[in-house]
């Protein structure tokens, strides 16, 4: 199936995804259902694919929206930090985005961090009644790889962060167990498997903690 006039997979590919759900933080500690996350994935030979689906309890963000912003993560955002298979340990691609469509692009290495600057493509829809709000992102693979090799095994980790201080709740799907909140780590990216195509015209890849 075609993606939408977003370029952004249409609903029924999205169903055939499977979630990944957490709700404690970065320690693997203080599970709050009220804020879970729930993250799906899929791709095809140009795009990475991810949707958030975040309950919450409150939102807080930037005035304005739906633009690229630096420190994003001074606000409520969802994230995923990425490692494409043959890149070194510690140079990853960090996308961020929050409840109000703002979003933040980034190279991670260990002489810092830069902008990429990617094309991405993303929506954002709040459902007040439910309280839950839901991005998806479609991340350009050239943004990742300058060789996309699906046999490779990538790393990753999902993130959320909500709220304002003290009471910022940071939460992970593989916790990182820093003494302070803190989603640098690593060492203990979960891994992604890219799996054949499902006849949708999207893959749907498998997370392992």
């Amino acid at each position: 199936m075609p993606p939408d006039h977003r370029g952004l997979p249409q609903q029924t590919a999205w169903e055939i995804a499977r979630a990944v759900s957490f709700c404690a933080d970065w320690r693997g500690e203080s599970p709050d259902p009220e804020r879970e996350t729930s993250v799906r994935l899929l791709w095809n030979s140009n795009h990475l694919f991810f949707r958030f689906d975040c309950r919450y309890r409150e939102i807080f963000v930037y005035e304005g929206g739906s633009r690229r912003r630096d420190k994003l993560w001074l606000r409520d955002v969802a994230e995923v930090f990425i490692r494409p298979g043959s890149d070194e340990p510690r140079h990853y691609r960090e996308f961020e985005i929050s409840p109000n469509g703002d979003w933040l692009d980034l190279d991670i290495s260990p002489d810092g961090k830069s902008v990429l600057f990617c094309d991405l493509k993303s929506r954002v829809v709040v459902d007040r009644k439910h309280r839950v709000w839901t991005a998806e992102l479609a991340i350009p693979i050239h943004c990742l790889t300058a060789a996309f090799d699906p046999g490779e095994i990538w790393r990753l980790n999902l993130f959320r962060i909500e709220g304002k201080e003290p009471a910022r709740f940071y939460s992970a799907w593989r916790p990182t167990c820093a003494p302070q909140a803190n989603f640098h780590v690593p060492e203990v990216f979960g891994s992604l498997h890219f799996l054949q195509n499902t006849g949708t015209g999207y893959a749907i890849p498998e997370f392992e903690k």
